[in-house]
């Protein structure tokens, strides 16, 4: 028997209802919804589900991300499309079912043992012999013959012989309702596991989502699911040393809130990590309270281990911050900014006052992250610490062999370092317009050599968009491992009085006091270099309007402007060390100098000494850029851990297993199971004058539902035992 690909056709009703039932119930209409579903889910997939809506506008600008929120690919799995077409499916595949099932039972016990034997010789596997026993006996020996091989064997006594109908392999024909029903099981699983129920409860019950703020126990029972739910899959936030009771149930638009018969107490996270920084096991140890009874269960939620509670599954999916408290040490970066500490809590946010964001506007500032552990990789070649690639020291193969054997070959260098804490916050200012930064708490040296001059440097990075990665500020670490002398200096110089100090000093220094006028010389240039770094005497570049200087005219980009239009191209090269040379010069005397008056001594003669002198050239230079009147260094914290657990009610879970083994045995046994069917008529040897009176010819014939080798062999070894003929 094949299974037919046209669907149910009624005897009955219009000519447009029996087209559409027999569209329905067709097995081509159940595998177009069956790869639509595919296809929804690749992208459901490819694409990130219910995220912000900013960040599709970020990744994929605001016409894909209004795109994707049109036609709900960012909901894929609880889009009204998607569900109709899962039951859509379960309603074609059941009628695929019901209308092959019967065919299907009823072939099972159908040995078609009244072939006729003329038809036997159309069979691609046939053969022919002549026996020394009477049909009747040779029928009952190949029957017993195939008995013990396993088939099903019947025998039909005719008037002109005997026919012996044997079938193997019937599982077969049962795989594709297992199978079929497999889909089946799973799609109702899926609906059941799905939103429907929810959706169903918000059109029936009048429940609606929730997008405002604010406390949970202040929002309107409107938008709370019940305990009794059937079917629910929520994220519930526990920090260490609380309870929760309701979860958070994301929705296209909005949230809604979904009570748990029981709350959760955290009474402890713990959280181990790889070298590579990446979390190796995250465990909760939690208590829960039953509301009805007030029984305590103590349990262990770790990842693929949920614990279990009155039908409800609490899986732990990830971790947070629970509240830490932090400590901020403000870093002046303008002129009129003045340092200051400030406490607040991850999650939370802070005015800052009119003195202390420069006078210009007022600033919110919101605590966003506190991570304690930063692993990041040294090695040479990566983007922090590595150089390019030369091309012309590429070995092609050595790059292949470096590709090739082990699977745990890499060819990415590693040398992971723990870095320390970090913190991430914002700066928002009056308009809503916001920034966020990141900066390390501690000095990270990026030169790995343990006798390298380079400083250990502050790092402040800034970022305009959550797409854009982080540029960082790096603060030169003085003698003392703090920012200090970098304070110092930036402070010192946005003074006039103490810059023309510092000249002065250099000069006389340099030219002595037997050459007044090269000293008087020196003095003016240097003054005018100073000046210019400082951004008190900006110069406009040819093809510049003076009133864009306003911002960018500091540090070495002044000094560049400056040469531009004031110098010929041909001795810029000259006039640029000569002004470099000075501006050094006059730095490390206004550092040395701000360095005896805060009580601490000189700076040594010596490579570090150059080479810290290096990085504070750059980053006064740089710091004139930095975006905001101060930057945040992390002083002090206390971290307190949450977990996020998912808390679920599947009742389709056991129906989508059932479905799931269904599934395995319907394709194992329409994949490894052949069904196969021999036929043997035994007719007297009649007018052979060769043969014995008992003797008797024999016709066999075998059927299979896949022509394989494996069917080749088979006839052969049965064409051997049952007619006797040699191979």
């Amino acid at each position: 028997m094949t299974v037919s690909t046209e669907g149910m056709k009624l005897n009955w009703g219009s000519r447009t209802l029996r087209a559409s039932v027999e569209l329905l119930s067709s097995m081509r209409f159940s595998i177009s919804l069956l790869t639509v579903i595919c296809i929804a889910s690749v992208i459901g997939t490819v694409l990130k589900q219910q995220e912000p809506l900013g960040n599709y506008v970020n990744q994929f600008g605001p016409f894909w991300a209004q795109v994707f929120s049109l036609v709900s690919l960012n909901t894929v799995y609880s889009a009204w499309w998607f569900l109709l077409i899962l039951a859509f499916l379960v309603i074609s595949t059941s009628l695929c079912i019901a209308r092959n099932a019967p065919k299907i039972l009823h072939d099972l016990n159908q040995l078609k043992e009244n072939l006729r034997e003329q038809s036997l010789k159309a069979f691609g596997h046939r053969a022919e012999g002549a026996l020394t026993e009477s049909p009747e006996v040779a029928a009952r020996r190949i029957g017993q013959t195939l008995v013990q091989g396993g088939w099903r064997v019947k025998l039909q006594q005719r008037p002109s012989g005997w026919m012996v109908a044997a079938k193997k392999g019937a599982v077969n024909k049962l795989g594709y309702i297992a199978a079929h029903s497999a889909i089946v099981l799973v799609c109702v699983g899926g609906l059941l596991d799905g939103d429907m129920i929810v959706r169903a409860q918000m059109l029936l019950h009048g429940k609606s989502t929730y997008t405002g703020g604010g406390l949970i126990a202040d929002v309107p029972a409107k938008h709370r699911l019940s305990d009794s739910n059937p079917t629910f899959r929520a994220n519930l936030l526990v920090s260490e040393g609380s309870q929760a009771s309701v979860a958070i149930l994301n929705q296209p638009g909005g949230v809604l809130l979904q009570e748990l018969p029981f709350s959760i107490e955290l009474k402890k996270f713990i959280v181990e990590y790889y070298s590579t920084g990446m979390p190796k096991l995250f465990a909760s140890d939690i208590v829960i309270h039953d509301k009805e009874t007030g029984d305590k269960i103590p349990a262990r939620v770790e990842v693929n281990h949920p614990a279990s509670y009155k039908g409800v599954e609490i899986y732990q999916s990830s971790f947070d911050d629970g509240g830490s408290s932090v400590t901020l040490k403000a870093v002046p970066m303008a002129a009129a900014s003045k340092p200051f500490e400030i406490q607040g809590t991850i999650g939370s946010s802070s005015s800052l006052a009119r003195g202390q964001s420069e006078g210009a506007e007022k600033l919110t500032l919101e605590y966003t992250a506190l991570r304690v552990i930063n692993v990041e990789n040294f090695a040479s070649g990566t983007s922090m610490g590595g150089a390019g690639v030369d091309v012309r020291k590429v070995d092609l193969r050595q790059a292949i062999n470096a590709r090739l054997g082990s699977a745990n070959k890499t060819t990415t260098q590693k040398e992971l370092r723990n870095v320390g804490p970090s913190v991430s916050y914002k700066l928002r200012d009056a308009a809503g317009q916001a920034r966020e930064y990141q900066n390390y708490m501690l000095p990270i040296r990026m030169d790995s050599a343990a006798d390298s001059p380079a400083p250990a440097v502050f790092l402040m990075g800034v970022r305009e968009t959550p797409a854009d990665a982080f540029q960082y500020l790096r603060l030169p670490a003085d003698l003392e491992g703090g920012m200090d002398t970098f304070l110092r200096v930036r402070a010192a110089l946005a003074d006039p009085i103490q810059r023309e100090a510092a000249v002065r000093r250099y000069a006389a220094q340099a030219m002595g006091s037997d050459k007044p006028e090269l000293a008087g010389q020196l003095a003016t240039s240097a003054s005018r270099a100073l000046a210019l770094f400082a951004g008190s005497d900006a110069v406009a570049a040819p093809g510049v309007a003076p009133a864009s200087l306003a911002k960018n005219s500091a540090g070495l980009q002044a000094i560049s402007d400056f040469m531009e239009a004031n110098v010929p191209e041909a001795e810029r090269n000259r006039a640029g060390d000569v002004l470099i040379r000075i501006l050094n010069g006059v730095l490390f005397d206004l550092t040395q100098t701000t360095r005896v008056q805060a009580g601490l001594k000189p700076l040594p003669q010596d490579e570090k000494t150059q080479a810290f002198m290096s990085q504070m050239v750059l980053s006064l230079s740089d710091a004139y850029h930095y975006p905001a009147p101060m930057a945040f260094q992390l002083k002090d914290f206390t971290q307190v851990q949450a977990s996020v657990f998912q808390v679920a009610r599947a009742p389709g879970k056991t129906i989508v297993y059932l479905g799931c083994a269904f599934l395995i045995l319907g394709v194992f046994a329409m994949l490894y199971v052949r069904e196969r069917r021999v036929w043997v008529w035994l007719a007297p040897a009649g007018g052979n004058p060769d043969n014995a009176f008992d003797a008797s010819y024999a016709t066999m014939a075998l059927s299979t539902n896949r022509k394989t080798m494996d069917g080749d062999k088979e006839f052969d070894m049965l064409k051997t035992k049952l007619l006797q003929v040699p191979l």
